[in-house]
C-alpha cells in the first residue's frame, strides 16, 4: 500500500508530532502519575488557542468547535511498569517504566487530531463540536475512564472514538469489527483454609493443596458448562501458592487468576458463577473457601453505526483496501466504560513495518512504525468530520496519504 505522501493540512504538524511522541516515550509516567504528560499536552493545546480543562490529578479534556452535535476522541496517557528493551535513541529515561502499549502514540494521535481540527474550525469547516479526552490510568483497575465520566467528560457527547496500536497489523491498515472487540477482564482470588496437618494423615485434616488442585482444573470446567461458549468466557489461573514443606499440609493456600468474556450479559453474572463453582468444588474437602471477585472492565462493544462511520473515514483517507476485519481479543480495555455510556467504536491502528518483525503489546521491546502517528491523526479527523456532517459518502477530508520515519533508526528512508 502506498502511504508515502503528505497531506497539506497535516504536513505542518508531522515533524512536531513525531518529536512530541518521542518525548513522551522517553518520559513515561505510570497510571495516575501522568503529570508531565498532561502538562505537555495542555501547553500545546493552549498554544493552538484552545482551552483545555485539567482533571483532578492527571488527564484533561478539551472542546473544539461550536455548540451542536459532539463527538469525543479519546487517548490514554499512562505507561507500564516495565524496563524498556528497545535500544531506541529515545528510549525511556525513567527507571522501571516504559510505553510498551503504545499510549504515547495514542496521546500524540489525539493531540494531532486536535491541532488539525482546530485549524478546520478556524476556517469554518468543522460542522459541530469535538471533545478531546486525554485519559489517565488506563492500565489500572478501576481505570481512569471512570474518572473522566465522573468529571462530566462524556456529558453532551453523542459518539466516542479511539484507536489502539496493533503491532500485528501493517502500518497503513486499520482493523475493525462490529460488536465486542475486546473482553471483560476481572480479577479472581481464591483463598482456601484448613487446620493443616501431616501428609501421612490427610484424612485427619482439610487438605488445602488437594482442594486447590481441584479448583485449578475444576472451576474452568464448570464455567465452560454453565456459560454459552459463544460468550468467549475464559477462567485462567496465573498464580498458586500453598505450603513450604514436603511432609506438611498447609493451613491455607491461594489462587489468583482472571475471568474474561466477550458478552456483557455473561459478564454481569460471572462473579456469582465463579463463586458457586469454587464452593461446590471445595465443599467435599471440608476447607473454608473465600472468593474475591473484582470486576475490572466490561467488554468493549463497538456500535454498528459508529463502525460504519470510522470505516468510511478510513476508506476515504487510505483507500478501500485499508480496512480489515480484526479478530476479537480477550484483553481488557478501559475505553469500554465510555462505550457503556455512549455509542462509539475503537479500531486497531497498524504499527508493524511491512516486512519487519512482529512485536506484541505489554512487552518491553515493543517498537512501532511512526508513520502510524500521521495515519491515526487522519483517521480520527476524518471520522469526526464525517460523523458531525453525517455524510456517509464523503471523500477524503484531508486528501492524500501520510509518510514519515520509523522507530527503527536503521530503517530504509521513505
Amino acid at each position: 500500500m502506498n502511504i508515502q505522501f503528505v497531506t497539506p493540512s497535516l504536513a505542518p504538524y508531522l515533524d512536531e508530532l513525531i518529536a512530541f511522541r518521542r518525548d513522551l516515550h522517553a518520559h513515561p509516567e505510570v497510571s495516575r502519575t501522568e503529570l508531565r504528560t498532561t502538562r505537555r499536552v495542555a501547553e500545546r493545546l493552549e498554544r493552538a488557542g484552545l482551552r483545555p480543562r485539567l482533571l483532578a490529578g492527571s488527564g484533561l479534556i478539551c472542546d473544539i468547535g461550536p455548540d451542536g452535535p459532539t463527538v469525543a476522541l479519546r487517548g490514554d496517557l499512562d505507561a507500564l511498569p516495565l524496563v524498556e528493551a528497545t535500544g531506541l535513541p529515545f528510549t525511556s529515561q525513567v527507571a522501571g517504566a516504559c510505553h510498551a502499549c503504545g499510549h504515547d502514540v495514542h496521546t500524540t494521535v489525539v493531540l494531532g487530531a486536535g491541532l488539525v481540527l482546530a485549524d478546520l474550525d478556524a476556517a469554518g469547516r468543522l460542522p459541530g463540536r469535538v471533545r478531546l479526552i486525554f485519559q489517565p490510568a488506563e492500565e489500572t483497575t478501576p481505570g481512569g475512564a471512570l474518572d473522566v465520566i465522573a468529571a462530566g467528560g462524556l456529558d453532551g457527547v453523542d459518539r466516542a472514538y479511539a484507536v489502539h496500536c496493533d503491532p500485528h497489523t501493517d502500518v497503513g491498515r486499520i482493523g475493525s469489527r462490529v460488536g465486542a472487540i475486546t473482553a471483560a477482564a476481572d480479577h479472581v482470588t481464591v483463598a482456601l483454609r484448613g487446620h493443616g496437618g501431616h501428609t501421612s494423615r490427610p484424612h485427619l485434616t482439610e487438605d488445602v493443596v488437594f482442594a486447590l488442585g481441584q479448583v485449578i482444573v475444576g472451576a474452568p470446567a464448570v464455567i465452560s458448562r454453565r456459560i454459552d461458549p459463544r460468550a468467549g468466557a475464559a477462567l485462567v489461573w496465573g498464580a498458586v501458592n500453598a505450603g513450604s514443606a514436603a511432609n506438611a499440609i498447609p493451613a491455607e493456600g491461594r489462587l489468583i487468576g482472571t475471568f474474561r468474556c466477550l458478552d456483557s450479559d455473561v459478564w454481569s453474572q460471572a462473579g456469582s458463577l465463579v463463586r458457586d463453582a469454587v464452593r461446590s468444588i471445595t465443599e467435599p474437602y471440608g476447607v473454608e473457601a473465600e472468593v474475591s471477585y473484582v470486576r475490572g472492565v466490561p467488554p468493549t462493544v463497538n456500535d454498528d453505526a459508529a463502525v460504519q462511520i470510522i470505516e468510511g473515514a478510513v476508506r476515504g483517507e487510505l483507500g478501500a483496501a485499508a480496512v480489515e476485519l480484526t479478530p476479537q481479543s480477550l484483553g481488557g480495555e478501559d475505553f469500554a466504560w465510555m462505550l457503556e455510556k455512549v455509542p462509539g467504536a475503537m479500531v486497531r491502528l497498524g504499527t508493524r513495518r511491512s516486512g519487519g518483525p512482529t512485536y506484541d503489546l505489554h512487552r518491553p521491546d515493543l517498537v512501532v512504525d511512526e508513520r502510524a502517528v500521521g495515519i491515526g491523526v487522519r483517521v480520527l479527523v476524518a471520522t469526526a468530520v464525517r460523523d458531525l456532517s453525517n455524510c456517509q459518502n464523503a471523500g477524503s477530508v484531508l486528501g492524500g496519504g501520510v509518510g514519515h520515519g520509523s522507530d527503527n533508526p536503521r530503517s530504509t528512508p521513505r
